[in-house]
């Protein structure tokens, strides 16, 4: 989600119009760095039925995933770029890249194969 000006709510809203369609089941917690973005997480749990968690300070190994993503998405957004220079559909493309990159610690699935194959299973 690009977020324009550093409000939580905005990001709030954004999170629940992308995960509100999801089953429960694949939104059952979320997990924040510290950022000010965050701050408005009891209407994100209101809104969603969710648990919100919060990294401690300076323990990076708690959000692995979340490091381990921004690794991957520098390949298409160099450290010295602007967040606010980016369109919202190039944001999209690179969520689709990652999603559609096969992992090793996947088994060469891709993140998006075993998502829907979860969800799928977790409807039967």
């Amino acid at each position: 989600l690009r977020n324009n000006d550093r409000q939580s709510r905005a990001i709030m809203d954004g999170l629940i119009d992308v995960l509100g369609p999801l089953p429960h089941s694949a939104r059952r917690s979320i997990t924040f760095d510290r950022g000010t973005e965050f701050t408005d997480w009891p209407y994100l749990q209101a809104g969603l039925g969710v648990r919100t968690w919060f990294c401690d300070p300076q323990a990076p190994w708690q959000k692995g995933t979340v490091e381990n993503t921004n690794r991957r998405a520098r390949k298409w957004l160099p450290r010295d770029t602007d967040p606010l220079s980016i369109e919202h559909r190039d944001l999209h493309q690179v969520c689709a890249h990652l999603n559609s990159t096969p992992r090793k610690c996947l088994g060469f699935r891709t993140p998006a194969e075993v998502f829907r194959q979860k969800i799928l299973s977790a409807n039967r």
